[in-house]
């Protein structure tokens, strides 16, 4: 499938009253991109949140963009995530974990599920955090961008991948390795990606395309991610990627 060009992300309200704006798999772009199962940006209100609920098969990284959220799982781990920080769930095996907001307050976030590897799908049940402080962030042209996953985070998977928030605020690039593949996704402001608008909400999947061009003439924050195929299905069954 040749790359499209940047596409709405599509409206998800979960059971239990979250709502979100996700990147894919949606209506608009049905397919999940190997090795990532699915992205999206929540808002939990302060009488919302997600119970004590399972998981297995696959990683999680969750990064706060906005409040607290807390987090408690059947590993004995109670920590609140706030603005900046960010979370990894290696669910594997099998894992419990609950999401509210902190403070009787609403929070938004992003989360991305990441599918494991056939070989590592029964690993054992990880989680590891990390606060704003301890993710790189630098100056390049064009943008301030911090590194959630990769080089220098602490932050590891069991996938080679990248996860940057990159604030725009002229032009930036982003490359992808040639095995990779990735995506964009708007998080706030305005702007174009290889020519074409760009805003909050909106995606782009990068499955050909190896250099990505950001561009702004006010400001236009983006999450971008890429990482290297497992080359196996992807099968999801709601908590579970079998």
């Amino acid at each position: 499938m040749s790359d499209p060009t940047p596409l709405p992300g599509g409206r998800v309200r979960h059971g239990t009253g979250v709502n979100s704006t996700r990147a894919f798999p949606t209506e608009a772009y049905p397919e999940n991109l190997d090795p990532f199962v699915l992205f999206e940006r929540f808002y939990i209100d302060p009488d919302a949140g997600f119970p004590m609920h399972p998981h297995r098969g696959f990683e999680i990284v969750s990064y706060m963009l906005e409040g607290g959220m807390e987090h408690e799982d059947s590993l004995g781990v109670s920590h609140t995530a706030r603005a900046g920080d960010a979370m990894r769930i290696t669910t594997g095996s099998g894992i419990r974990h609950s999401e509210f907001p902190a403070d009787d307050a609403g929070c938004s976030g992003l989360q991305l599920w990441v599918n494991l590897p056939r070989d590592k799908k029964a690993v054992d049940a990880d989680y590891t955090d990390a606060a704003a402080g301890d993710l790189p962030t630098e100056q390049v042209d064009g943008a301030t961008v911090t590194t959630v996953v990769g080089d220098g985070s602490p932050l590891d998977l069991h996938t080679p991948m990248e996860y940057l928030d990159a604030r725009v605020d002229d032009e930036w690039t982003l490359t992808v390795p040639d095995d990779w593949v990735g995506f964009l996704f708007g998080i706030d402001g305005n702007g174009t990606v290889n020519g074409n608008a760009f805003a909050s909400g909106d995606v782009l999947p990068v499955t050909t395309a190896q250099s990505v061009s950001v561009a702004t003439e006010g400001s236009l924050r983006v999450a971008a991610v890429s990482g290297r195929p497992h080359g196996e299905p992807i099968r999801q069954r709601g908590p579970y990627v079998l």
